[in-house]
Order: C-alpha cells, then structure tokens, then sequence
C-alpha cells in the first residue's frame, strides 16, 4: 500500500515530572501525572505558537486535566473523545478564531484532522481493552502508549506546518517502550471470528496463516457461546444456523437475538442499538435507551435507523407485532443476546447466571427490579464485580427462557453452619431459584460433606477422650523418631487414611452429632501396626506410665514430641544415675520440689547430681525441712515421703 501526502517535521521536548509519579493500573491514573500535563500544556502555550492538542487516555483524566485549565484568558479549551457531542466535534473540526487547546483521547490520534494545531502534550498513556473470557465481560485499562503510537501522536503537530512534541516521560522511558500495541487478536473478543472460520471448515483456525494466532482460552471460550447458540455441532463446525447467523453481519449474540424473538419492528430496534452502544446520555436502561433513539435527531440516531432497517430487511418473515408488552421484549432480546448475564437482585447488587455480581447506579430505572439482564458490562481492572452500563429489566420466565440450557436441578449435600446440610436445588447458573429439604440424602454425598466439615472444622468434632488424646500423642513420637511402621497422625495424614481409622462409624454418621459420638481412641488404635507385630511393643516403646525409682508409677507427658516429659518429685529419682530414655530419647526431667513446683529441668540426671543438685538443696532445704536432702543424691535412697514417715 502507497500513499502519498506531506509531513512537515516535528521537534521533541522531554518534559517528565519533577518526581517520580505512580503507575497507572485500572482505570486509576495518578493526579499527579494529571496535575503535570496541566503545567506542560501552559508552558507550551508560553513558548510556541499554535494550538495544542494533548492526549489523555480518558474522558476522566480529560476533565480533570481541563478544571486545571481555568483562565487561560483568550484560549479556548475544548474536550474531544468517541462520546462528545456533535456540536463539540464540528468546534474541534472548524479553524477557531482564537488560540485552542484541544483535550482529546486516541480518537484523535488518527480519525481527526485539527486545524491549527503546531503542538502536541502527550500524557504517553492510553487506554486498551481487555476482555474477562471467563465472565464474557470486557474492561478497560490504563497502560503505557507505545512507541508507535507515540509517533502517530506526534505526527499531529506536523500536519499543515513544522510543530512540536511535548512528551510527558524522559528520553530513556522511551527505549523501553513497546514499539507497537498489543495486536487486537490477542486482546479481543474472538466469537464472531471463530463463527467465520467455522463457517470455512477451519474451527480452530489453525490452517489460516494469521500473523499472530489467535489465544487459545479466546477461541475456546468463542466456542462455547458459539455452542450455546446452536452455531456450531460438538466437532465445532458451523451449524445450518451458524450460517445463517454469520450471514446477518451482526455479532452472533446479536444473531441468535434477532431471530429467537420473533420478526417485529421492537426486535430490529434493541438489535440495531446493542449492535452500537448508545451514547451515554442515552442513560443506562435499555428501554428508555431505544425510545430515546427513536425521538434523537443526532448522528447516532440517524445510523441506528438506518441499521433497523437493514435488520429488517435481514428477515425472511414479515415483521408482525409481538404479543409481548414493549418494555419485557426489549428485555427478552437483551436475554437472549447475553444469557449467562441475566441476574437476580441479591442483597445490594445482582448475581448474574454466571456467578459474577454486578452494580447498578444509583437513580436508575434498573435499581430495585427483581431480575435484569445485562447487555453492557464491564469489570474494572483488580475488580471482582461487574457495572451494569447498559440493561434491562426482565421477569424470571423470561431468565428461564433466555438461559435455559443452564437450567439444572441437583441434589446438594455439603457442610454448611456446622452441620450437614441437605437440599434439592433448582439453579439458573449460578442463581438459586427454588430450595427444599433433601429428606433421604445419598450416603455417599452425606460422607463427602462430613469429610469437608472435618476438613473446616478439624478433627476435634470426633470424641477425644484424655486416653484419646494421649495415644495420638505416644504415635506422633513414635513416629517421629523410629518412623515405619509407626503411623503419621498429623492431621493431614489422617484425612489421607480416613477409609482405614474412622470406618465403619463415618459410613454411618449422617450429622455432627454422630462425629461427636465417634470414640477417636477407638479409631486411631486401627492404625497401629498390628500386621508386622509392632503394636504389640508401643507400651514398651512409648508407656503411658514408667516406674520411677521410689516404685512410683508416673504419667509420661507426650505433647512435645521431640522429648517426652517425666514430671517427678525429686526425692523419687534419688540413686538413679542416668536420665531414663523412651525408644532412644532420653526424657526431659522435671524436677519437682515437695509442693510440687519445678525445681529444675534436665536431660542428663548424672551432670545434674554433680553440678546442679546443690544449689537446689541449698535453696530448699530450708523451705523443705521435713523431706530428705541428702548430699550424695546419686547413692541415696529414693522416697516419696517424709522424714518422719522414713524414721517409722
């Protein structure tokens, strides 16, 4: 492709922020870069003569950046972008008589010619789109222009004579840049696309020889709406409908619309408008939307008539009236056209069938109708909700109608407010149309649901008895320092085993109250392992009790797995040389004082004896008048009693 014209050259003048400013995301730019641009275009004014043009990447930064204009004297500010009123448009077309600063978005880049203009402000941002395939909703983001775009920004000043380039970013920001945008194959919504190449033999578009393939998620989601409007077989190849749908020259959503709802005049009307977003004063209910267009008298208006006839014209059957009032066949079409969008009013917002909540504005018509479908929606960037830029209300016959083949009615069992909960549910999606008790649940989804209330809630919904408690204990050290065969008793391994320690009680609970009668020592005893002969040695390997040398019979404290704890009075470990040991590992001794209280702690009795016995029996002694302290504890006689009960 040649094309001849004339370009005048244009200079560069670096002009960053004094201060770093922060980036961009969403829809979110910073004031600070905003409050900035502002100065840049003053101080262009002040050093060159023409108008300015400069790019701001929305309507937004655009009136924010032109509040910060005010008394520029003889200068006119003008605001451009795709939704600014005629009127605003044929201004920014037509030579001024005075000095202009025309605040534009990407629409000006290369659809506009600006006569006069010698200077650009360039912000470097602009906004592209990004579609959610999985919700089916697009967004708009904030990023960095690249270096292409900044070029065709800057050719703006060179039109009818040599200009200037402000750029809002330094020389080394520049070579960093991207040097084109993202190609919109990569970032689009690709239905109407994968509806032709289904049309050519090629589902998948792999046998065309495309500059950038298409992203695989896109064309699969593609297919799926595709799918869901009978365009395409299981195999993926266009349908005799799908045909027929490619044929009409609308976006197959749009498609199925026009011909699911019946040939009639309304129909061709809400089609034409969804096939181009209104303008925004236009307001954001789609029936009030079609009326408005019907009475408008500016160039939309005019193209949206136009396109109703073609539609039209489009159907083989003569248009006859809907039997329908007006207002549920704008919705129904509005249905048909987004069928996982249609929503019911949950709380403060709606949940689509999709399972995506979605905001209405304030002082709507839409607010406060039981259903509503979605025609335009997007999600902000970061955002986990949708907002309803244009919809309509609906009734849930006509929600059943549009997005029947989500229609589904299962039982559900699951664990919910601590106990099982059992329910037949009829859902649209992901919306709740009807509830009733599951009077006989399967067993089988009762066992799933108790194991997730487990999981949640953790196995002390089980009876653990003090015995319990302290076998779970003794394996968790066994397991720990000799390993197989002893088993994991970590939580983690017990849910992994749950078939072989908690059968055949679980199979047989149906509620919380039953896990609470399952005795968890009972349980956990099925793990030891009885098949090698091992169980037959955990009182040996790890008791509950061992016999001290005054002939006491003492618990063993198992909580910390690495070292058990022998808590004894000391006098009951006198003539003992060696701390006492459970499978290897010696235990923690703590030394108790006559009332009971620690009056040390030791791993190793014999270093005890020699070194730390004897500022212990200093300290106590006198405390302890009536118990035996001996100087030489390692040789003398263990006791659990008193002097005078020793004299006896």
């Amino acid at each position: 492709v040649e094309a001849r014209g004339r370009a005048y050259g244009v200079g560069v003048v670096w002009a960053p922020p004094a201060r770093p400013v922060r980036p961009s995301h969403g829809m979110w730019v910073d004031p600070a870069l905003l409050t900035h641009v502002a100065s840049v275009v003053r101080r262009a004014l002040a050093e060159r003569e023409g108008d300015v043009l400069c790019f701001l990447p929305g309507v937004g930064e655009i009136a924010r950046v032109a509040g910060q204009l005010g008394g520029l004297g003889d200068v006119d500010v003008l605001q451009v972008h795709g939704r600014a009123p005629a009127a605003v448009q044929d201004a920014v077309l037509a030579p001024g008589e005075r000095r202009r600063v025309v605040l534009a978005t990407s629409v000006a880049e290369s659809s506009l010619t600006v006569p006069g203009v010698r200077i650009v402000v360039d912000s470097g941002l602009t906004r592209e789109p990004r579609v959610d395939h999985a919700r089916g909703l697009s967004a708009l983001t904030t990023v960095r222009a690249s270096r292409a775009v900044g070029n065709q920004r800057l050719g703006r000043a060179g039109r009818e004579a040599p200009g200037v380039a402000y750029r809002c970013w330094t020389e080394a920001e520049d070579v960093r840049l991207p040097s084109f945008p993202a190609p919109e194959i990569k970032v689009a919504d690709l239905t109407a696309f994968a509806l032709q190449t289904a049309c050519w033999g090629d589902p998948d578009a792999s046998g065309l020889a495309l500059l950038d393939p298409p992203p695989a998620g896109a064309m699969a989601a593609a297919r799926s709406v595709l799918a869901a409007v009978g365009a395409v077989d299981s195999a993926g190849r266009a349908t005799e409908r799908g045909v027929r749908l490619a044929r009409l020259g609308l976006h197959p959503r749009l498609g199925r619309a026009l011909l699911d709802a019946g040939p009639s005049r309304e129909v061709a009307e809400v089609v034409a408008l969804l096939s181009e977003e209104p303008p925004r004063e236009y307001g954001d209910d789609l029936a009030a939307a079609v009326r408005a267009a019907r009475r408008g008298g500016d160039a939309y208006a005019g193209r949206w008539r136009a396109e109703v006839r073609r539609l039209q014209a489009l159907t083989p059957e003569p248009a006859r009236p809907s039997p329908l009032p007006e207002d549920a066949l704008i919705g129904l079409v509005a249905a048909l056209a987004f069928p996982e969008r249609v929503a019911r009013a949950d709380g403060g917002s709606y949940l689509m069938v999709s399972g995506t909540r979605a905001e209405v504005r304030e002082g709507t018509g839409l607010r406060g109708a039981p259903w509503i479908a979605v025609a335009v929606a997007d999600r902000p960037v970061g955002k986990g909700h949708a907002r309803v830029q244009l919809g309509a209300v609906v009734d849930e016959e006509t929600a059943r109608r549009a997005a029947g083949v989500l229609l589904a009615e299962r039982a559900e069992v699951h664990w919910a407010d601590g106990d099982v909960v059992a329910r037949r549910v009829e859902r649209l999606g992901a919306v709740e149309l009807a509830v009733r008790t599951l009077r006989d649940p399967d067993p089988v989804l009762v066992r799933e649901a108790l194991l997730e209330g487990l999981r949640q809630e953790g196995l002390r919904l089980l009876r653990w008895s003090p015995d319990a408690d302290v076998l779970r204990q003794r394996l968790a050290f066994l397991r720990l320092h000799l390993g197989e065969p002893w088993p994991d008793v970590c939580d983690e391994a017990l849910y992994a085993r749950v078939d072989e320690w908690l059968e055949p009680e679980l199979g047989r609970a149906r509620r919380r109250a039953d896990l609470a009668r399952i005795d968890a020592g009972e349980a956990l005893g099925r793990l030891l392992p009885w098949a090698s002969g091992d169980a037959a040695r955990l009182d040996e390997l790890a008791p509950e009790r061992i016999t001290v040398p005054s002939g006491s019979r003492i618990r063993i404290d198992y909580a910390n797995p690495e070292q058990p704890v022998l808590a004894v009075k000391l006098q009951e470990m006198f003539g003992l040389h060696e701390s006492p040991a459970l499978a290897g590992v010696p235990l923690l001794v703590h030394l108790l004082s006559p009332a009971g209280r620690p009056a040390a702690v030791t791993a190793d009795l014999a270093s005890f004896w020699k070194d730390g016995y004897k500022g212990v029996r200093a300290e106590l002694r006198g405390r302890y008048p009536k118990h035996p302290w001996p100087e030489d504890p390692a040789d003398a006689e263990p006791t659990r009693y008193t002097n005078a009960r020793l004299r006896r």
